[in-house]
């Protein structure tokens, strides 16, 4: 029997979690990566001594890429070496008022009652109902959705009375907290897939469940240090990884997928994977003409997350007194909000986070100096904001806002400052409207209303990342990984073993430290 060949365009995530399981499985594997270095938006920045990650600074729910290295006889963290953060991170309110987030269910209770005196009990109230309901939806987020029958889950079924779809993620916060600052503190992790909590289905509860439950990790190196052992795995299975070689066409027979054109050769295989930014890539590299659910007109009319303005700074000194995480949120957090999604401005007082990692991680700076990621979230591109205006003032609106999290003389102490606008996203990393986060997440745009991992315009082809179900964000991205890997081995007659160990929040690992920041 001939050995399946399957080319993955982008070495993302998503595509060396898809590469690892395929090669494992007997395949013989091709990535084409149009950047010099693996990892898509999970890569580094090196320059002058600093180390930064381009994207993912919080390693989230470990168990899905812990089971993609045991299917291939690895173990994630011996191979990665992490800590686990306490406090997880530090969330200051404009409003008035700090949280510090700890993963210690005893010492947020009292964090929760310190803050909200009139919330005391809340906190178990939300774990335990959060905890139910990711056990009723875990197996929809783990299956492939092929069309509207699949609806008909019985499992789905079963689950939608925990889930409540038809409410926002903030009024469901609102059941359990009264204090406005505390449903932001369990909300404000819908800015992983780039939406306002007000806007984003009530599901998504569960992030904030995941890291109080399994942790907040942070990986020796960066989160980038995961995606280029996963590189190393990839080559050391038999994967051929080609740097630097950007996709030009995907090359067809009729509907059907036969190989791509790169700037440096053609290669023909059985099955296509693609791990591009899913509405960039579409449009760029597959004539519209072949597109039926997903023409160019189609994709146009679909809503985006928000973006991000970044700031990668290399500064004398280290605070230490300033956590691994902080997030500053907004005095009006609504407006914020509003003026991110709805009027597309640029707000006086932006929500920013921030990353301050030396505190944890000395290996990303030189002696004496340190790394700050900053990150503020902003519209996704839009003829309201033009960055080659706005570019510097919100920068120095930004640097002012980090005296809100306590780091202060910020400028006269920049040895080394990279900034990346939503312009830049779009640009210069290929991601359609500089939209960081890929399609929205709202109940439209969901389960088989999203692009399937099966293709489903196309003949051959399949799709890892965060435009594909179930969605953004590291562990999601991974399990379309794993989702996408089963249908390819379906189809190819590859077998797929199942993972044996997986990860509960009472399993410890040897590998695993605990950093006090």
């Amino acid at each position: 029997m001939k050995t399946p060949e399957i080319l993955i365009v982008g070495a993302g995530p998503g595509g060396l979690a898809a590469a690892m399981l395929l090669a494992n499985a007997g395949a013989k594997v091709r990535i084409v990566e149009r950047k010099d270095r693996v990892g898509g938006r999970t890569s580094a920045i090196e320059a002058e001594g600093f180390r930064f990650d381009l994207g993912p600074t919080f390693f989230l729910y470990p168990r899905v890429l812990d089971e993609i290295f045991q299917a291939v006889g690895r173990n994630l963290f011996s191979e990665v070496p992490m800590k686990k953060l306490d406090p997880q991170y530090r969330l200051i309110f404009g409003s008035g008022g700090e949280l510090n987030a700890t993963p210690n269910f005893e010492q947020m209770e009292r964090e929760v009652t310190q803050l909200s005196p009139q919330d005391a009990g809340a906190f178990r109230r939300f774990m335990d109902e959060n905890r139910t309901k990711l056990e009723r939806f875990r197996p929809i987020l783990e299956s492939p959705f092929n069309g509207v029958r699949d609806l008909l889950n019985p499992e789905l079924l079963k689950a939608a009375r925990h889930v409540k779809p038809w409410r926002s993620l903030g009024t469901e916060l609102q059941k359990f907290f009264t204090d406005p600052r505390l449903v932001i503190a369990f909300s404000f992790q819908s800015k992983y897939l780039g939406m306002s909590p007000f806007r984003c289905p009530s599901l998504f509860s569960i992030l904030s469940y995941l890291e109080y439950e399994f942790g907040v990790f942070h990986p020796m190196g960066g989160c980038s240090a995961v995606t280029e052992r996963m590189a190393e795995i990839c080559r050391e299975l038999g994967v051929e990884i080609h740097l630097d070689e950007p996709v030009e066409q995907v090359l067809f027979e009729g509907r059907t997928a036969v190989g791509v054109r790169t700037t440096k050769a053609n290669y023909l295989a059985d099955s296509l994977v693609v791990n591009a930014d899913f509405a960039h890539a579409m449009q760029k590299l597959v004539p519209n003409r072949l597109r039926r659910r997903w023409t160019d007109e189609k994709i146009d009319r679909k809503q985006f997350s928000c973006s991000t303005f970044m700031m990668y700074l290399g500064v004398d000194g280290l605070d230490t007194d300033v956590a691994h995480h902080s997030i500053y949120i907004a005095k009006d957090y609504q407006r914020n909000l509003r003026e991110i999604e709805q009027t597309h401005m640029l707000s006086e007082d932006p929500s920013i986070y921030v990353q301050n990692a030396g505190v944890t991680d000395p290996s990303l700076a030189p002696d004496g100096q340190s790394t700050l990621y900053v990150l503020a979230p902003v519209t996704n591109r839009h003829p309201n904001v033009d960055w080659s205006r706005e570019r510097e003032p919100f920068r120095r609106r930004v640097l002012q806002q980090l005296e809100k999290v306590g780091i202060r003389d910020i400028e006269s102490r920049i040895r080394y400052e990279r900034v990346i606008t939503p312009a830049d996203w779009e640009h210069d990393f290929a991601i359609h409207r500089g939209a960081t986060f890929n399609l929205a997440h709202n109940l439209g745009q969901m389960l088989h209303n999203r692009p399937r991992n099966r293709f489903e315009d196309l003949q051959n082809v399949y799709l890892v990342g965060g435009g594909t179900h179930p969605g953004s964000g590291l562990p999601v991205i991974f399990e379309s990984a794993r989702i996408t890997s089963k249908l390819m081995g379906d189809d190819l007659g590859l077998d797929l073993p199942e993972p044996e160990l997986p990860i509960t929040p009472e399993q410890p690992d040897q590998h695993m430290e605990t950093a006090l920041v």
